[in-house]
């Protein structure tokens, strides 16, 4: 097997046949696997997967216990066969035509380890963002600044592309409650192989009115909860981005949290801002907890937070999404 498109499961049996149905692309070493994490709605998921008319080669499995985000991951990384790996949001979809070009990508680049993807996003006002990291197509050799430069690109799983060979040798249970482990699969493979950036759009994120349920697992439920963004929520979604370097530090033995997170700080406007409706003093508040993370390392941390306070997150995000329209890629700062 060539390809597999892996997909955790919970809770979204409409949004997860809208996923599979935007899988335009099926060749006879391509699989879609499946894992359902016993959501209260499991039965409904595997009505909807049984009843789905296709010409895929859907493999469906069912956690006997509730895993959480990371060890789904890493429950689908076992059950794969695929070359390479392409992870899938249950609430996400393919972008019509991308998946078969990303995949002669891939045969034509079969040594790379990862492939940075391209995607779009819908707000539910109907405002698209372009995420195009690059101006084109690139290539990067293997080691510690590609982990760099690619890490806090990587965070969204839809369209995540990873090389499966060594994955399960560098399995760790630390990771559980990060809602971070393909940022380990990345730093793995990018240390051991040449990755890359593909520009052709492979996802579309429709930010519909879907409940995020990080929380809901054994393994989240003091850090997240299900359905909410909150204060704390977030900074601890932020600690797991130092406890996810830490440990890839000590496993490969490199030097890239002080890198890494002055990266973040340069970029750090979505995070800033998801937390602005909280009025003044919280935000403030919020502000100066990320400071103390370590976030606080660049200029672009401090604009971001005078102008979200003097303006607003609404006039901000709009100004982002034009310039970015503008550009046609994220700047470069």
């Amino acid at each position: 097997m060539f390809l597999t498109i892996a997909i955790p499961s919970y809770n979204r049996p409409e949004t997860l046949i809208e996923l599979l149905n935007s899988i335009d692309f099926s060749p006879n070493d391509l699989e879609v696997i499946i894992c359902e994490d016993l959501s209260p709605r499991r039965n409904e998921i595997r009505e909807a997967v049984q009843n789905l008319i296709s010409n895929l080669n859907v493999k469906y499995f069912e956690n006997e216990y509730n895993l959480g985000y990371d060890e789904n991951l890493w429950e689908l990384v076992r059950k794969s066969s695929g070359e390479f790996i392409i992870f899938m949001g249950d609430d996400d979809e393919f972008i019509p035509n991308a998946l078969e070009q990303v995949y002669n990508f891939l045969k034509a680049n079969a040594q790379l380890g990862y492939v940075l993807k391209s995607y779009i996003s819908i707000s539910k006002y109907g405002k698209t963002e372009y995420f195009n990291y690059y101006a084109s197509t690139r290539f990067f050799d293997k080691g510690e600044r590609t982990i760099i430069e690619l890490f806090r690109k990587s965070v969204f799983i839809s369209g995540f592309c990873i090389k499966r060979n060594g994955l399960l040798e560098c399995y760790t249970d630390l990771l559980k409650g990060t809602l971070l482990a393909q940022l380990y699969f990345l730093s793995i493979q990018c240390m051991n192989f040449n990755s890359a950036y593909y520009e052709v759009p492979l996802t579309v994120q429709k930010q519909k009115n879907t409940v995020p349920y990080f929380g809901s697992s054994e393994n989240e439920k003091k850090l997240y909860v299900p359905g909410e963004n909150t204060i704390e929520g977030s900074l601890n979604f932020m600690k797991s981005f130092i406890s996810v370097l830490d440990l890839t530090e000590n496993k490969l033995n490199v030097q890239l949290k002080t890198r890494i997170l002055k990266d973040m700080s340069k970029y750090i406007y979505p995070t800033l801002a998801c937390q602005r409706h909280r009025g003044f003093r919280r935000f403030l508040n919020y502000v100066c907890s990320l400071g103390k993370l370590g976030y606080n390392s660049s200029l672009y941390f401090y604009i971001y937070t005078i102008v979200l306070i003097l303006f607003g997150k609404k006039w901000c995000d709009y100004l982002i999404i034009f310039l970015k329209s503008k550009l046609k890629h994220t700047p470069y700062l």
